[in-house]
């Protein structure tokens, strides 16, 4: 990820209406239509580029139509800067910013204590000293239920 979007800026068939076709899509074949941030919830791309869109101050209503995304420009404004919103929807690492190290994105492996002593000569307790600790959670729920059933 972090490639820009392709924007193509066109008319409307209104005045005030400004439409911008994608080189992706983003709503698959569903109509989506935002006219607040508060309807922009959740994390579907259509989603956060209304909250971006609308968050500008320039767009009283955004509709997204698979790659398609047609504006309703506020009143007074020209719309300027809004196909830079959208080209830069995807774009995580901005110039200047330095990206996480692989040791950064490590996950927290569990300690030796919480799944027994790894000096005892047993290859698996070793091994699960290296296990994330959710994952290990996670499988021990699992060997519950089952025995549970098997029970």
């Amino acid at each position: 990820m972090g490639q820009l979007v392709g924007v193509a800026r066109r008319p409307g068939a209104a005045p005030g209406i400004v439409r911008f076709e994608l080189n992706r899509t983003l709503s698959g074949q569903g109509h989506e239509r935002f006219v607040s941030v508060d309807d922009a919830d959740g994390d579907r791309p259509s989603a956060v580029l209304a909250r971006r869109l609308l968050g500008t101050g320039q767009v009283d209503s955004v509709h997204i139509y698979a790659n398609i995304v047609t504006i309703d420009v506020s009143k007074g404004a020209d719309g300027a800067g809004l196909d830079e919103v959208i080209a830069e929807m995807y774009r995580y690492w901005l110039p200047g910013v330095e990206p996480p190290t692989f040791e950064d994105l490590e996950p927290e492996a569990a300690a030796p204590a919480a799944t027994g002593d790894a000096s005892d000569g047993d290859p698996w307790s070793a091994a699960a000293a290296l296990v994330p600790v959710h994952l290990l959670e996670r499988s021990k729920a699992a060997r519950e239920r089952w025995a549970a059933k098997a029970g």
